[in-house]
């Protein structure tokens, strides 16, 4: 077993998603810290704060280094965050008096935090249009099948005729909330770091603030004060992944039922085998997603804990947030990908649904029933009526109707009451609340 799984090049199939693997990877977080101190040189030259020229000649500098990984792991093992050897290793790759202006009035968490909310931010973006993508295939699947008679099922058990049509846009239903969510999220999350040592911005005096100011705007941040130990944001983020991901991994427990040989009404094409039982196809793709849901859930537990933050600052709490984000957003963003392959290889077979509810022989058609003789019997009457067909259904071979009326003369349709299809109009009109919905948020992209 890989100890980092979304990293695995034996899991990556499975499991990987390469770009949100790259914004989480070290380059990535090296060349984000780069990019902040770089910002603040430039912020500060403009401010008068550091000599102008300098500050020119250090931004321009920046531009050219390189540094490894490797180089900075000795340093994060002695400090317990990369900054400090970040900056000990860029000044010592310019070499240039100006390189002492580097790092001005900064502490090792503003360069960090700064470089996880500038790729947070980017993570974000990239899954709203992931998310985009998933909407507009649902969208078009709930349209397809919207006159897709199917079972509904209540606790595992036959419970209603329903539409596939309402299925898909009940797994699509929430998706648009995140969406949304994403959108109000997003100024909220890409806000500014920077407070010093100690949160105070003492180190700069009077220009702290302004600096801070600067920085947000030269980074397309917003405005904030110093949260160092306020993790809400990071908690809201973290949140928000891990119910994306439970979304989609509620879609997927759906699939695997509905997938289940005794039912068969989809199947996926390309679907898994046995490797000694050739006539499996096992529900790969489903079943990642439901294993992605899951985990996702189980890591914003240790973001909760790591939230918890000591005074100024806290080494141990943050140490635990760097273990539980990570894999948190890869989870999310592979269960994305997946989504949109399992959609793309989802078959829906109409007929075995009709098959599957013909086959209850009018059970799952009992609250029907009960209502149409309540327009002639007291409700009451009417309900015990119906019970006493049900038992007598699940006794012998007939359809429920056909037991209801030998026992009853009330003037009912019994064999147009057979086609759900009447019945259901308010579930279309569901369907249409939520295409419709669908449909404004992304022609508003």
């Amino acid at each position: 077993m890989a100890a980092l799984t979304f990293d695995s090049a034996l899991y990556a199939g499975l499991l990987w998603d390469p770009e949100t693997s790259q914004l989480l990877g070290d380059g990535a977080e090296i060349s984000a810290m780069i990019r902040v101190e770089k910002a603040l040189a430039s912020v500060q030259g403009r401010l008068g704060i550091i000599p102008a020229e300098d500050a020119r000649l250090l931004t321009a500098a920046l531009d050219q280094v390189f540094l490894d990984a490797g180089a900075l792991g000795e340093g994060m093992k002695r400090d317990g965050v990369a900054a400090p050897a970040l900056v000990m290793e860029l000044r010592a790759q310019i070499n240039e008096p100006f390189a002492n202006w580097l790092h001005w009035g900064a502490t090792s968490q503003d360069i960090a935090d700064l470089a996880l909310v500038l790729r947070l931010k980017q993570i974000l973006m990239l899954f709203r249009d992931r998310l985009d993508g998933l909407i507009g295939m649902l969208a078009e699947l709930t349209r397809e099948h919207r006159q897709s008679v199917a079972l509904a099922r209540t606790r595992s058990q036959q419970a209603a005729p329903t539409l596939f049509g309402l299925k898909a846009a009940n797994w699509l239903q929430p998706l648009l909330r995140h969406r949304e969510r994403i959108e109000a999220f997003l100024p909220r999350l890409g806000v500014v770091q920077f407070g010093g040592a100690t949160g105070t911005l003492s180190a700069l005096g009077t220009e702290g603030i302004a600096v801070m100011d600067a920085l947000a705007e030269e980074l397309d941040l917003e405005r904030a004060t110093p949260w160092h130990t306020a993790r809400d944001r990071i908690e809201e983020c973290a949140a928000l992944m891990t119910m994306i991901a439970t979304s989609l991994g509620r879609m997927g427990a759906d699939f695997v039922l509905l997938a289940q040989s005794e039912i068969g009404e989809i199947g996926f094409a390309g679907a898994g085998g046995s490797s000694t039982l050739p006539q499996k196809q096992n529900p790969v793709v489903a079943e990642t997603l439901v294993a992605l849901g899951r985990f996702a859930a189980t890591q914003i537990g240790a973001i909760h804990q790591a939230a918890i933050h000591v005074n100024e600052r806290d080494g141990a709490a943050w140490t635990l947030e760097w273990l539980a984000l990570p894999p948190l957003v890869a989870a999310t963003g592979s269960a994305l990908l997946r989504a949109g392959e399992a959609l793309e290889a989802l078959r829906v077979d109409p007929a075995r649904m009709l098959a599957n509810l013909e086959a209850t022989r009018g059970l799952v058609l009992a609250e029907a029933a009960s209502f149409a003789l309540s327009a002639h019997l007291p409700r009451g009457d009417a309900q015990r009526l119906v019970k006493d067909a049900v038992a007598a259904v699940l006794k012998g071979e007939r359809h429920l109707f056909d037991e209801i009326a030998v026992r009853t003369e009330a003037p009912i349709d019994w064999n147009a009451l057979r086609a759900p299809l009447a019945y259901l109009s308010t579930a279309q009109a569901l369907i249409d609340r939520v295409l419709a919905e669908a449909d404004a948020m992304l022609g508003a992209r």
